[in-house]
């Protein structure tokens, strides 16, 4: 990388309320018991491939925790894993699909709850891609130099509003019922600085691309609307909330016919990245992607194979069957499990993949793992298992100000 300002993550946390659900304890917690439902239900989780997942809900299916209040609790672990506090963040980026309120937003209510001193604050908002969009944006930040550290977060809570009390007097088909039965709940999160961690190995960003084909596909992934266009005063706050909530307005829906498409416009998004060398496929270490069934994974390994005969799918690294879809956090959630686990070495590189069906957007990200500048030799950084703490003495920013 030469003397260009390029920016690391340096720690990882994540959060799953409650304990894992089963496929077979989801009726508790959503609703959902007569034949039709439960026959719909068997399908699409038999098609998903997962096994567990979690909700912010208890045994009866009432919450017990905000989004926010997930979203502080992984970015706490991210902080803890980095040996830091809340005050010495400069920017926080949060994403998620919808925060607990309207306004403010998601990024104010986070910044309130975690607390720590003024910083920058981020809310993107969408789908599964945010999360990426949120960390394209902090990093961006860091290599201009106007921030030393900042913290990303992908938090969503969908489990309210996919009880069975929502679908009541509704004639719901298979797109509102698809995404209940793929989503839940959970956050991820990653501080993102200037300068690798001083003792563990960490993740250089090398470079974020994000992508957006709406100008060519009509809405896939949609709420707050009839249909799949919005129209001028027939959208959510056009009408009385009553008759909003009785028209199925609220259910987040889906259009699975089209999710075939989704899945080659990623490869092709892909095969683009390859075709201007972004990225080396001989030397790509790992795949962490983002995908909501069992099934575009496997249409995702027909396509690869089909430009590197020679993929080694133990690589592919998904935590889909055991943490379920939580869309933007997915990403993070799984990335923190992999490093936790010791998945990547020294000197690998490792390529973040996520699609999004809302609209058709892709977002992909490069990173490289990387020593502490610490250590003598990547084996040593590979084995170190020493903390860092919040004693250490503060890292000066590049304007000095205490990071």
């Amino acid at each position: 990388m030469g003397s260009t300002a390029t920016a690391y993550l340096t720690g990882f946390g994540s959060y799953l309320p409650g304990d894992p659900v089963d496929n077979d304890g989801i009726v508790a917690r959503l609703g959902g018991a007569d034949p039709v439902t439960e026959r719909i239900r068997r399908r699409i989780l038999a098609d998903n491939g997962i096994r567990t997942r979690h909700y912010a809900l208890d045994e009866h299916g009432e919450p017990t925790e905000l989004n926010e209040q997930l979203a502080v609790k992984a970015l706490q672990a991210a902080l803890d894993d980095r040996g830091i506090r809340a005050e010495d963040l400069r920017m926080l980026a949060c994403a998620t699909t919808m925060g607990d309120v309207l306004v403010p937003g998601f990024a104010s209510m986070v910044h309130g709850r975690l607390g720590g001193g003024p910083m920058q604050l981020l809310t993107a908002s969408g789908v599964c891609a945010s999360s990426l969009s949120a960390l394209d944006a902090a990093v961006s930040k860091i290599r201009l130099g106007d921030h030393p550290r900042a913290a990303v977060v992908g938090s969503e809570l969908p489990s309210r509003s996919l009880r069975e009390r929502r679908f009541d007097g509704i004639r719901a088909g298979m797109d509102s019922h698809f995404l209940r039965w793929m989503l839940s709940d959970g956050a991820g999160a990653a501080i993102v600085e200037f300068q690798p961690h001083p003792t563990k190995p960490s993740l250089r960003v090398d470079w974020v691309r994000q992508v957006s084909l709406a100008h060519e596909h009509d809405v896939c992934m949609r709420a707050g609307m009839t249909g799949t266009d919005p129209v001028v005063g027939a959208t959510w706050q056009d009408v009385a909330i009553a008759e909003a909530e009785a028209s199925g307005m609220f259910l987040l829906r889906q259009d699975v016919s089209v999710l075939d498409d989704l899945a080659d416009a990623g490869l092709r998004q892909f095969e683009q990245l390859v075709d201007i060398g972004l990225v080396d496929v001989r030397h790509l270490d790992h795949v962490v992607c983002h995908y909501s069934t069992n099934i575009f994974r496997d249409l995702a390994f027909e396509g690869l194979r089909r430009r590197v005969p020679t993929l080694d799918t133990d690589r592919w690294y998904s935590n889909l069957e055991t943490r379920g879809n939580t869309g933007s956090a997915s990403i993070f959630i799984a990335l923190e499990e992999a490093w936790r686990t010791g998945r990547f070495k020294p000197g690998e590189t490792v390529l973040l993949a996520v699609p999004e069906s809302a609209r058709f957007s892709f977002a992909f990200a490069h990173l490289t793992v990387v020593a502490p500048p610490s250590a003598s030799r990547p084996d040593q950084a590979a084995t170190s298992d020493q903390p860092a703490t919040s004693d250490q003495p503060a890292t000066p920013d590049r304007q000095g100000a205490p990071a």
